[in-house]
């Protein structure tokens, strides 16, 4: 096995993804991604893989998309033993290497933790996570004790503003 890489860790991480397996004999790694499409992934030639308290960075080889997935080499994994030692990592890269989103436009991970609250001012929690649905996109809303608040994430309707500077989403949902 090689020895970890003793760059710098990111400073500003954003998940791209995760290794959801290994693919055939020759270390490939099967790819959960997050991006949209899917491949996008491949678009990052190095990746961190975070794994508990193991990070580790890698070069991207090789890729291409596999059936719903994604398939990629890494430098210095070479056999399936090596690939599986990874599997359910967090594929990272360092936010300042992603594309601005445009006008209007967000990351998700840009989101996350931003405090949600109605026309009127009134707090309904922080999003926790973002779920696509097909339909539209979903904020899970965390209210705390447990409880969560499910808010489609469609602009224009439910989504007045996004404001990270002030560190909120403002919506038009009556909490009931």
């Amino acid at each position: 096995m090689a020895r970890p890489d003793r760059a710098e860790e990111p400073r500003d991480p954003v998940v791209l993804g995760r290794v959801s397996g290994a693919h055939g004999v020759r270390g490939w790694v099967k790819v959960y991604s997050y991006t949209d499409p899917r491949e996008n992934v491949l678009d990052y030639p190095d990746w961190w893989l975070f794994q508990g308290r193991r990070k580790r960075r890698f070069r991207v080889i090789e890729g291409r998309p596999h059936g719903k997935t994604v398939i990629a080499a890494l430098e210095s994994v070479d056999d399936r033993d090596a690939a599986s030692e990874w599997i359910g990592a967090e594929i990272v890269v360092e936010r300042d290497s992603l594309p601005d989103p445009g006008e209007g436009q967000f990351y998700w991970a840009e989101l996350i933790g931003l405090d949600v609250r109605d026309g009127r001012g009134e707090h309904l929690g922080r999003i926790r996570q973002l779920l696509e649905t097909g339909a539209h996109d979903v904020m899970v809303i965390e209210r705390g004790a447990g409880e969560d608040l499910l808010i489609p994430f469609v602009f224009g309707r439910t989504v007045k503003a996004v404001l990270p500077e002030n560190g909120c989403v403002v919506v038009d949902w009556e909490w009931v």
